[in-house]
């Protein structure tokens, strides 16, 4: 009788106590990001990225002897929706840190929320000044790229390069990330060719349905070229509008665009409509053509192409990816998922990524990222447009520590 005591009062415990040692509960992290409209291009695929950094370091165990759990939810690409939902991930999930967004109208919005919460916040992607700047940074975020201003830097100095252009026409989303790159440019161009007058400025929406107008009126100005920082759907859109206008011809090819629209999405999303010759970025080539691939970086691609089971994997999953390994690598080197810990350890910690080691500033807490560079071509052996001989740019940028 005895021993039936103990047997039911070890079941007892058992059913009581079912998160026993090596069971903890995973650490969470909220990760609002566009899964649907014109930006989900983009989005899905850092999404996916997160997801394999994720499943890589579960399968060795986790951080701090527990799992880690993405928890994805929609933020449409909408500020006030990426806010309601980072807030509701916090309040009703629980979670323990947040990541994501896309653009630079949600990531400084979140950055909000996580600073009233004292929790977190990993940016992949967002680049506007304004999310790191002295009047909005605070401990808890930091950005897993770089910014605005070293893009429109690269920019420049490509645009500069053309010694024949004189004149300049830019066209760019009508929101924090359009009008940040785009003043960056035209300072650093000014600085580097005074000689070239920028014609005209055009500013579509984002997620314009139509681009014509905006196309007729900039070829209107006659510019020797343009710099472009439209990405994701609105590229796809507006490059074949521009294709059929005959924009790229009458500027003989001589268009920048910072949009990462260099990316194999881009590239497969607009098949042979992709506006050969023109020279962009990308956060990844994926295919290197041409280049000196890191062996890092080909075993990243490999596991990539196993976990989203596509040949051609996205050049967006790499931000992702490296937001999640940082994330865990602060984790690790906090010896705690206390996110006051975690910040003490991020800030000027570095870590490796499958394209180098990256820094976070101890000033701005992002990251100087410089991005791959190069003319799009056509190539045999593949079935969309291609990077021509990747390289990073800007070489340097001025110490942001």
């Amino acid at each position: 009788m005895y021993r039936r005591y103990l047997l039911a009062l070890a079941s007892a415990v058992t059913v009581l106590c079912p998160l026993a040692a090596g069971a903890a509960e995973p650490i969470k992290i909220g990760f609002p990001i566009p899964l649907s409209g014109a930006t989900a291009v983009y989005g899905v695929p850092v999404l996916e990225g997160a997801q394999l950094a994720v499943a890589q370091i579960n399968a060795k165990g986790g951080v701090l002897g527990r799992k880690l759990e993405i928890l994805a939810r929609d933020s449409k690409a909408n500020a006030d929706e990426a806010v309601r939902l980072a807030r509701e991930l916090i309040i009703r999930d629980g979670v323990n840190f947040l990541a994501g967004t896309l653009t630079s109208a949600e990531a400084p919005a979140v950055s909000t929320v996580a600073k009233e919460n004292k929790i977190v916040f990993i940016a992949p992607t967002s680049e506007t000044i304004r999310l790191t700047d002295p009047q909005n940074i605070h401990p808890y975020i930091f950005r897993a790229t770089s910014n605005t201003d070293v893009e429109g830097l690269a920019s420049a100095q490509l645009m500069a390069k053309w010694k024949n252009v004189k004149t300049v026409a830019t066209i760019g989303p009508d929101y924090a990330y359009g009008r940040d790159v785009t003043a960056a440019f035209v300072a650093d161009l000014k600085k580097l060719r005074p000689d070239i007058k920028i014609v005209d400025q055009q500013w579509p929406k984002l997620g314009e349905a139509d681009f014509t107008s905006f196309i007729t009126a900039q070829m209107g100005a006659h510019p020797d070229a343009i710099y472009c920082s439209l990405f994701a759907g609105d590229f796809v859109t507006f490059a074949k509008e521009a294709e059929s206008l005959g924009d790229f011809k009458a500027i003989h090819n001589r268009f920048i665009d910072s949009g990462a629209v260099g990316a194999t999405d881009e590239a497969k999303a607009l098949g042979k409509d992709y506006p050969l010759g023109i020279l962009v970025n990308t956060f990844d080539p994926v295919i290197w053509s041409g280049g000196h691939e890191p062996a890092a970086h080909k075993k990243y691609i490999a596991a990539l192409r196993a976990f989203t089971h596509q040949k051609y994997p996205s050049s967006l999953s790499i931000q992702g990816y490296i937001a999640i390994e940082a994330l865990a690598d602060g984790l690790r080197q906090a010896g705690s998922i206390n996110s006051d810990k975690v910040s003490k350890a991020m800030i000027g910690m570095t870590f490796d990524t499958p394209i180098g080691t990256r820094t976070f500033s101890v000033a701005s807490h992002e990251t100087f990222s410089p991005e791959f560079w190069g003319v799009m071509v056509k190539e045999a052996a593949y079935p969309f447009a291609v990077m021509k001989n990747p390289v990073l740019l800007p070489r340097n940028f001025p110490a942001t520590n």
